[in-house]
C-alpha cells in the first residue's frame, strides 16, 4: 500500500481513498490532521485547512513526474526560486505594484502588462485551467530527485481547492451508514464535552436535523428524481416515485440515527451509545451520610483502557528497559530504587496522584466556599514528561465537596480508591495484550504543602512547631540551623510509626513531632509510605513562594536607595519586547502595596519570568555587587538548577552550596526577616532529588490547568444540581471523545507549512553547511517553524549545542531542514560571554552557519534573546547539562 494513514493503521493504493478515510474516521478530529503525503510533515486543526494546504503545496504533483522537484524561477530579478506556484506569483505581484512591466509566463504568449489587476484577469480569462508543461522554460526548472511517495493527482477545481466528490467502492455501502453514525455521535459527543451543550439543546438540534433530512427534504427530492426521470424519458408512477422518496429517507443514515427510536434521538439513548461506542468510565455515587455524597471513577477500569492502547504499552516498556547514566527520571531516585515492588525485575505500574482543592465559582463573591471542590487526580508515571504533562492523559478519580473531606477525613473519601489499589498491589490488573497480570501501586502523591500535610496526617498550621515532613527540625531552629550540616534529623519510618502510635493510645495529644494522624494510604497500601511518597512541590515552594516574597523585598531596598521608583519599574515592566514564550507569560505590574504584602503577585509562570527578565529591565540601574542584587542573583541560579530536567551528582552538589550561599546572603540582607517555612523546604532540595529525581518532573503545573476544566463547565452550563455528578460525567465524557480514534502519541515532527526546495538555490554557506551534514542529498524542506517533541522551535531562537571548554556552545536558528523525518537546524554561530551582573550572556554573530540535528543539542529548552541598549543579551531559563 502506498498511501498509509498517519493516524491509524488503515493503508490504501490511492490518494482519494485515504482522503475518504480521513474524513469517515478522523473528522471530528481531535487532534491535527497530517498530511496524507509521506514526505510532508504538516499537520492541521481543520479539514478546511488540510484541503488548502493540498491544493496550494501538493497541486503541482498533477503533472509532475515523481522523480522531479519544481523551481520557479523570476524572469525579471535574481530573487531566489520558488517552490509553489502561489509563491511564485505572489512574487510577480510585488514586481506590478511597483509598476513594473511584466510578461505572461505561459508558452506562446506574448502579452504585457504594469497593471496587476489586468494580469490577474488576462491569467484568469486565458491560462485557466493549465498545467506545469504550459510555463515557459527559463520560468520552470525539474530538479531530478526520486521520491519516498506516489503522488497522485489532485481533482482540482478552477478555484484552486481539491473536489468533494469521492467514488466509494460497492463493498463501502454496508459499513458506510453505521460510519456514518459513528460519526455523528461523535459529534454530538463533541457538543456535549467539550462545548458543554445541554442536553435540552442537543435534543432540539436533534430535532431539527430530523426535520431536515426527513420532512423538509422529502419535496426537494422528489422534484429531483422527477426531473431526472423526465429527462431520460421514463413515465413513472407518483406513487412510486413518492414511495421511493420516502425509503430514501427514512434509510438516510443521519435520518435514521435522529428519527424517533433512533440511537441518537434521546440524551438517555445519546448516553447509552456512548457507554457502548466510545468506552465511557461512568462515575460511581459513593453515599457518607443522607445528604453528602462523593463520585469516584474506579481506577482499575480507566487503567485497563489506557493499557490497552498499544502506543502506551509500547512506552512503557521502553522506559523500563531503559539505560540511566543521571538523574532524569523518578526511575533514577532512591525511592524508586529501594520499593519492594518496583525494585523486582518484572514490569510494574507507578502511578501518581494528585490532590488539591479548588473554587468552581467566584472565590471573592457570596457563593466563596460553598461549592468548594477537593479533586483527586491521577496519572501514569511509567511514560515519558511529555505525555504526561498532557491533559488528556490526567485521569480523574474522586470529586468530593471539600467541606464534606473536612467532615468525614480521606480515609472515608479514598476507601472506593485505595480498595481498587490494593488489589492492583495484591493481584494485578490483567493485560490482554500481555496476557498476563501486571502489579502495580502508587509512587507518590503530588500536592501543594496544605494538600500533602492534610492527606498525610501532618500537622496543617505551618505556624506550629514542627512544620516540615522531611526532618524533625523546629521552626524556631531554621534560622540558624542548615539541613546540609545535619542540624535537623530526618524523619524515618520507625519514628514515624512510633509518632502514630503515641496518638492512637493518648487522643489527648495534638500531635507528636507534628504528626496528626495516620496516612490513609500509608494504613492500606503495602509498598507505599508517607515519608517516601509526598515530594515537594516547585511550583508553590519557589515560584509562589520563595520568588515573590524576595523579589519584593529586595525591590523595596532598590527604590529606597533611589536606584529607580515604582513607576519606572512598572513602564519597563510593560515596554519590554516579550517575545514567544516570554509574551504569554508576560509579568504583571508590581502593585503599589507590594511593600506591605511582601509579594510581587502574579501567578508561577509570572513570577518566573519577572525573576529571569529583571537583570535585563533594571539590572543597568544597580550598582555592582549589591547585597540584595546578589541575593537576587544567587536565588536565580537556585531556580536554574531546580528546573533542570537532568541531574548529576555535580549539579546536585552545586545546588546545595547554592542554597547554602542564598541563606547566608538572605539572612545578611534582611536580618530583621524571618525565614518563612519555604525556605527550610528548600534545604531539602538536593537531598530529595537524589530521593525523587527531577523535581519539575513532579510539581503541580500541569495538574493545576485541568482545573480549568470544570470551572468551564460550570461557566458554561451554570449548573449547580447534583454538581459532582455533572462534573465528573462531562470529564469521562471528554475523556472518551479525546481517546477515540486518536494516538496517544503525538507525531515527534509537526509543522504547518513546509517547501521543498533544491540545496542548489539556496546560500553559498547554507549549501556547504548541508552537504557537510547530509553528504549527496539535493533536496531538502524548510521551515521557519516547527514543533519536535513538544517544543516549538522558530526562527531567530537560539540553541545550546556541544560544549567549548566544559561551557556550552550557542547559535541563532536561522532556518529548519527536514530530511527523511529528521530535523535539523541551520543555525548562525555566535560568540557568547557571561556577564555575571546580569547573570546573562551576550552576542555576537561571528561563528560559521552549521546544521545541528536534535540529538546534538545541549538543552531541548530554546532561549530568547533581546536587544538592550544595542547589545544582544540573553539569559537561561534552566542550567545547561554539558557532560
Amino acid at each position: 500500500m502506498d498511501w498509509p494513514c498517519k493516524i491509524c493503521k488503515f493503508a490504501t493504493s490511492t490518494k482519494e481513498e485515504l482522503m475518504k478515510h480521513y474524513r469517515l474516521r478522523h473528522i471530528p478530529s481531535v487532534q491535527p490532521l497530517p498530511c496524507p503525503y509521506l514526505d510532508c510533515f504538516c499537520s492541521f486543526k481543520s479539514w478546511g485547512s488540510l484541503k488548502s494546504h493540498i491544493s496550494r503545496k501538493h497541486s503541482t504533483h498533477s503533472t509532475v513526474r515523481t522523480s522531479e522537484i519544481l523551481s520557479f524561477c523570476c524572469q525579471f530579478c535574481n530573487v531566489g526560486t520558488f517552490s509553489t506556484e502561489k509563491e511564485y506569483f505572489e512574487h510577480l505581484r510585488q514586481h506590478l505594484k511597483k509598476q513594473e512591466t511584466v510578461s505572461c509566463v505561459f508558452k506562446n504568449c506574448s502579452f504585457k502588462t504594469n497593471i496587476y489587476g489586468t494580469f490577474a484577469s488576462h491569467k484568469n480569462r486565458k491560462h485557466t485551467p493549465h498545467s506545469l508543461d504550459e510555463f515557459k522554460e527559463d520560468v520552470l526548472k525539474r530538479f531530478e530527485k526520486p521520491l519516498q511517495t506516489d503522488q497522485c493527482s489532485d481533482v482540482v477545481n478552477q478555484e484552486g481547492e481539491q473536489s468533494d466528490i469521492e467514488e466509494f467502492r460497492d463493498d463501502d455501502v454496508n459499513v458506510l451508514p453505521k460510519l456514518i453514525e459513528k460519526s455523528l455521535a461523535h459529534l454530538m459527543l463533541k457538543l456535549e464535552s467539550s462545548f458543554h451543550v445541554p442536553n435540552q439543546c442537543n435534543d432540539e438540534l436533534v430535532e431539527s436535523l430530523h426535520f431536515i433530512c426527513h420532512s423538509a427534504s422529502a419535496p426537494i427530492m422528489k422534484d429531483i428524481l422527477q426531473s431526472c426521470l423526465k429527462r431520460h424519458n421514463c413515465e413513472v408512477d407518483e406513487a412510486i416515485v413518492s414511495e421511493m422518496v420516502n425509503n430514501i429517507c427514512v434509510a438516510n443514515p443521519v435520518s435514521a440515527a435522529l428519527c424517533d427510536g433512533g440511537p441518537l434521538s434521546s440524551a438517555f439513548k445519546r448516553r447509552k451509545y456512548f457507554n457502548e461506542h466510545f468506552s465511557v468510565v461512568e462515575p460511581i455515587e459513593y453515599i457518607l451520610t443522607g445528604e453528602s455524597s462523593f463520585q469516584y471513577v474506579p481506577i482499575l477500569k480507566s487503567l485497563l483502557q489506557v493499557l490497552s492502547r498499544k502506543d502506551i504499552l509500547d512506552l512503557i516498556l521502553s522506559e523500563a528497559e531503559a539505560q540511566r547514566t543521571v538523574y532524569n527520571s523518578f526511575h533514577d531516585g532512591t525511592f524508586y530504587k529501594t520499593n519492594e515492588l518496583f525494585s523486582k525485575n518484572d514490569l510494574t505500574i507507578a502511578l501518581n496522584l494528585y490532590v488539591d482543592d479548588f473554587e468552581i465559582c467566584n472565590p471573592l463573591g457570596t457563593s466563596r466556599k460553598k461549592h468548594k471542590i477537593t479533586s483527586v487526580y491521577w496519572v501514569l508515571a511509567d511514560v515519558p514528561s511529555l505525555l504526561r504533562s498532557e491533559l488528556n492523559s490526567i485521569f480523574l478519580a474522586i470529586l468530593c465537596k471539600a467541606e464534606d473531606v473536612k467532615r468525614f477525613g480521606y480515609s472515608a473519601v479514598l476507601e472506593p480508591l485505595l480498595k481498587d489499589l490494593v488489589v492492583l498491589e495484591e493481584e494485578g490488573l490483567y493485560v490482554p495484550s500481555l496476557g498476563r497480570r501486571v502489579k502495580g501501586t502508587v509512587f507518590s502523591v503530588v500536592a501543594d504543602n496544605l494538600g500533602a500535610h492534610s492527606m498525610g496526617g501532618f500537622v496543617e498550621s505551618f505556624s506550629s512547631s514542627y512544620v516540615c515532613r522531611f526532618c524533625l527540625g523546629e521552626k524556631s531552629q531554621f534560622q540558624d540551623g542548615e539541613v546540609r550540616n545535619k542540624a535537623f534529623p530526618p524523619r524515618t519510618a520507625e519514628q514515624h510509626t512510633l509518632h502514630v502510635q503515641a496518638l492512637q493510645e493518648n487522643n489527648s495529644l495534638m500531635h507528636v513531632y507534628g504528626v496528626k494522624r495516620q496516612c490513609a494510604l500509608t494504613a492500606k497500601l503495602k509498598y507505599f509510605h508517607v515519608l517516601s511518597g509526598y515530594p515537594p512541590d516547585v511550583l508553590h515552594d519557589l515560584f509562589e513562594g520563595v520568588v515573590p516574597l524576595e523579589i519584593a523585598l529586595c525591590l523595596r531596598l532598590f527604590i529606597h536607595n533611589k536606584y529607580f521608583t515604582l513607576e519606572e519599574l512598572n513602564k519597563c515592566i510593560k515596554e519590554f519586547p516579550y517575545k514567544w514564550s516570554d509574551k504569554t507569560n508576560a509579568p504583571q505590574l508590581v502593585p503599589v502595596n507590594f511593600a506591605q504584602r511582601k509579594s510581587v503577585g502574579g501567578n508561577a509562570h509570572e513570577n518566573w519570568a519577572l525573576l529571569r527578565l529583571l537583570p535585563l529591565m533594571v539590572g543597568s540601574k544597580i550598582p555592582e555587587a549589591d547585597p540584595a542584587w546578589e541575593l537576587l542573583l544567587v536565588l536565580r541560579d537556585i531556580v536554574e538548577l531546580v528546573v533542570n530536567q537532568v541531574h548529576t551528582e555535580e549539579t546536585i552538589c552545586f545546588l546545595d552550596s547554592k542554597i547554602s550561599e542564598h541563606k547566608h546572603r538572605f539572612l545578611m540582607v534582611f536580618p530583621e526577616q524571618r525565614l518563612i517555612p519555604k525556605h527550610h523546604f528548600l534545604e531539602h532540595y538536593p537531598e530529595l532529588i537524589r530521593a525523587y529525581g527531577p523535581l519539575v518532573s513532579l510539581w503541580t503545573m500541569r495538574f493545576e490547568a485541568k482545573h480549568s476544566f470544570f470551572k468551564r463547565v460550570v461557566r458554561h452550563t451554570r449548573s449547580f444540581r447534583n454538581i459532582l455528578l455533572s462534573l465528573a460525567m462531562k470529564h469521562q465524557l471528554l475523556l472518551a471523545y479525546n481517546q477515540h480514534d486518536s494516538r496517544a502519541v503525538r507525531p515527534l515532527l509537526q509543522a504547518t507549512t513546509l517547501s521543498t526546495m533544491d540545496v542548489s538555490v539556496l546560500r553559498e554557506d547554507i549549501q556547504e553547511a548541508l552537504q557537510a551534514k547530509f553528504p549527496g542529498e539535493t533536496c531538502v524542506q524548510i521551515a521557519k517553524s516547527v514543533c519536535y517533541r513538544g517544543t516549538k522551535y522558530t526562527s531567530g531562537m537560539i540553541l545550546a549545542y556541544g560544549s567549548t571548554g566544559g561551557l556550552p556552545d550557542f547559535g541563532e536558528l536561522i532556518q529548519i531542514v527536514v530530511l527523511k523525518g529528521n530535523v535539523g537546524f541551520i543555525v548562525k554561530g555566535v560568540t557568547a560571554w557571561s556577564i555575571e551582573h546580569l547573570r546573562s550572556y551576550v552576542l555576537e554573530k561571528t561563528g560559521p552557519v552549521k546544521v545541528i540535528e536534535a540529538a546534538e543539542l545541549s538543552d531541548t529548552v530554546p532561549l530568547i534573546s533581546y536587544i538592550c541598549g544595542g547589545t544582544t543579551i540573553m539569559t537561561l531559563k534552566c542550567s545547561i547539562y554539558v557532560p
